[in-house]
This record gives C-alpha cells, sequence and structure tokens, in this order.
C-alpha cells in the first residue's frame, strides 16, 4: 500500500466539531481530531470504454473502506473504492462493453441477475450512492422491463432504474468489524469525544441523573439529555420517492 496519496486528488476536510452555522453544537462527540485530507473519488465512474490499470490500492481515513489508485490509458488519475480481490496491476474498464468481474461499472440493466454490486446509483447520472461501506455487497435479484430489483445489505429489496449504474463485486476490508481501537487516544485522534452514561449525571444535565449510589434511571421508560422517549418512538420520514420503490423492507 501506498503511503502518501495524489496530491492533485486530495482537499484539507474542513472541521466543524460538531458545530452549526452559529457556532452551536448539534451533534455531540465530536471534534479535536487529527489534521485529515479528503481523497476525491469518481462516484460516477464516466470514463467509459477507456481502459485503467490499478497502481495502488491505499488506506483513506475519510471512510471505512480501502480506495484503489486507477490511471486512465489517457494518463488521466482517478481514485475508485476498492473491491475484493483487487490487485495491483489490474485492467479495469467502465461502460457497456465491460466485463461482470471486480471493479468494472455497468448499468444495472447490463448485468445478469444473480451478479453482486456495490456503489450504486439511486439516479441515473448522479454517481454511487448506496452500498460504499466497507465488506457491503448488494444482489441483482430480477429484472422487470426498466426496472432492476436489488437485495440491499440491509435486507430490503428495491427497485431501481436500469440505467442506474453500479460496479460489480463486494467492497473489500471485510475484517473492519474486527478492528479493535486499542487505547482511547485512538478515538480522539478519530474525531470522538467521551459519551458520559446519563445515570453517571447530574438531575439538573440528565433526567436519569441523582439518586445515592448506583441508582437507575428512575422511570418507566428512558429518556434523552432533553427528556424525549428513547424507545418506540418512530423516526423515519416519510419519502414519497423512496417509499414507491422498496418492494420489501429490511426485516
Amino acid at each position: 500500500m501506498k503511503n502518501e496519496p495524489i496530491k492533485s486528488l486530495t482537499v484539507i476536510l474542513p472541521k466543524n466539531s460538531g458545530r452549526d452555522d452559529h457556532g452551536h453544537i448539534s451533534v455531540r462527540h465530536q471534534g479535536g481530531r487529527e489534521k485529515r485530507f479528503y481523497r476525491v473519488i469518481d462516484w460516477k465512474r464516466d470514463k467509459e470504454g477507456i481502459p485503467a490499470h490499478v497502481v495502488s490500492v491505499e488506506y483513506d481515513p475519510n471512510r471505512s473502506s480501502d480506495i484503489a489508485l486507477l490511471q486512465y490509458a489517457d494518463g488521466e488519475k482517478r481514485y475508485i473504492l476498492a473491491p475484493l480481490g483487487i490487485t495491483v496491476g489490474q485492467k479495469i474498464m467502465a461502460g457497456p462493453t465491460a466485463d461482470i468481474k471486480p471493479g468494472n461499472t455497468l448499468s444495472l440493466g447490463d448485468m445478469p441477475v444473480g451478479t453482486p454490486v456495490h456503489n450504486v446509483e439511486l439516479k441515473p447520472g448522479r454517481g454511487g450512492q448506496i452500498v460504499r461501506s466497507a465488506g457491503t455487497v448488494a444482489v441483482v435479484l430480477a429484472r422487470e422491463g426498466n426496472l432492476v430489483q436489488l437485495k440491499l445489505p440491509s435486507g430490503e429489496i428495491r427497485l431501481f432504474d436500469a440505467s442506474c449504474k453500479a460496479t460489480v463485486g463486494q467492497i473489500g476490508n471485510v475484517d473492519l468489524r474486527n478492528r479493535v481501537i486499542g487505547k482511547a487516544g485512538r478515538s480522539r485522534h478519530m474525531g470522538i469525544r467521551p459519551t458520559v452514561r446519563g445515570v453517571a449525571q447530574n438531575p439538573r444535565t440528565h433526567p436519569h441523573g441523582g439518586g445515592e449510589g448506583r441508582s437507575g434511571i428512575g422511570m418507566s421508560s428512558p429518556k434523552s439529555p432533553w427528556g424525549k422517549r428513547t424507545l418506540g418512538t418512530k423516526t423515519r420520514k416519510k419519502k414519497k420517492y423512496s417509499n414507491r420503490f422498496i418492494v420489501s423492507r429490511r426485516k
């Protein structure tokens, strides 16, 4: 693996430490991370018909998966998500003439049933938006006219436009779930600040606080720090566009 990313494909990732536009904390337990460079990823894979080879497979601090550096036949370099089994020197291509092998990108309508895919577009031309984290994979289940059924990592079965692009294969770095952080300092380098249990706080800062010694939450239902019930409350917003394409909900 290379250590240094390509300079032209990186930008400094600004810190917001969980603050909103007014400087108020909108997301707790964030801040103090190491300076980080964002690697510009080619989500659209729009260089169709131009072959490329893998120059290196690199670590990316901004995501759970590794990334692969491609060099195209015309000399341009781009980063993509590294699928499982990709090797340095491997030939990769995008477009309707590409083979069904890991790293190649095609339209969902051009893929046979049973193909494992990742980096899937929700709308044609928008670029891959889902199935992008380490070890994830979706499977092409069926084709119905201009629609394709995919089984997503959550178990949900969803319809996609056949012209939406996806990349063949499962995303690598499957062993991420076995990672051991090892020490508190590493969490701080990653920008994760400590989380204090509600029962360990005092009653002015959390509804669970107070009591003598190690006491329970002292109420029938757990509450958030702002007094909202945290069990059984539905949080999903109704999305008209999204809902009508869901064939089967996740289990």
